[in-house]
C-alpha cells in the first residue's frame, strides 16, 4: 500500500471560518475525512499533518522521508516565499503535489507567484477542497508508473 503525507499549512485550520466564500464551507475535519477515504479506496495509506508553523512543516516533510512514498502539501501563504520549504521538498526528493483551494492565478499579484511549484510533480489550484483528492489521485498515478 502507498504512503502519502498530505500537509495542510498555515490557516488551513480555519477552513470553513476563514473566507468561506473563497475557501469553501467544510471544515478541516471534514475535509480530511473525504480525502483519507479517497485514498483508501485508491489502495493508499495517507497520514495527515497541519501546522502554521514553517518549522513543523519542514520537520513532517524531512520525517516523511523514513516512511512516506510522496507527500500531497497546501503550503498556504509559505507558498510565496518559503525557501525553507521549498529546500527541504527538493532535499527529500520524494514527489510531491502542491495544491491550492482557490486559484492562486485569479487573486492578488503576491499569490501569483509559487517558490514551490518548481520542485513539485505538479500543482492543482482553483478546485477547491475536490483539488486535494486530484493531488492524490494524481500522486497515485506517479507513484504507479514508477514502480513499473
Amino acid at each position: 500500500m502507498m504512503k502519502i503525507l498530505l500537509i495542510h499549512g498555515p490557516n488551513l485550520n480555519l477552513l470553513g471560518k476563514r473566507e468561506p466564500g473563497i475557501y469553501g464551507l467544510k471544515s478541516l475535519d471534514e475535509v480530511n475525512v473525504q480525502v483519507k477515504r479517497f485514498a483508501e479506496e485508491n489502495e493508499a495509506e495517507l497520514k495527515i499533518f497541519q501546522s502554521n508553523s514553517e518549522g513543523a512543516l519542514i520537520d513532517a516533510i524531512q520525517d516523511a522521508g523514513e516512511w512516506a512514498d510522496g507527500i500531497v502539501i497546501n503550503p498556504g501563504a509559505y507558498t510565496h516565499y518559503s525557501y525553507a520549504i521549498r529546500d527541504a521538498l527538493a532535499a527529500l526528493g520524494l514527489p510531491a503535489i502542491e495544491v491550492h483551494l482557490s486559484n492562486i492565478f485569479a487573486r492578488e499579484d503576491f499569490r501569483r507567484h509559487s517558490v514551490i511549484s518548481a520542485v513539485v510533480e505538479g500543482t492543482v489550484t482553483g478546485l477547491g477542497w475536490r483539488g486535494y483528492l486530484c493531488a492524490v489521485e494524481g500522486l497515485i498515478g506517479i507513484l504507479q508508473d514508477r514502480k513499473q
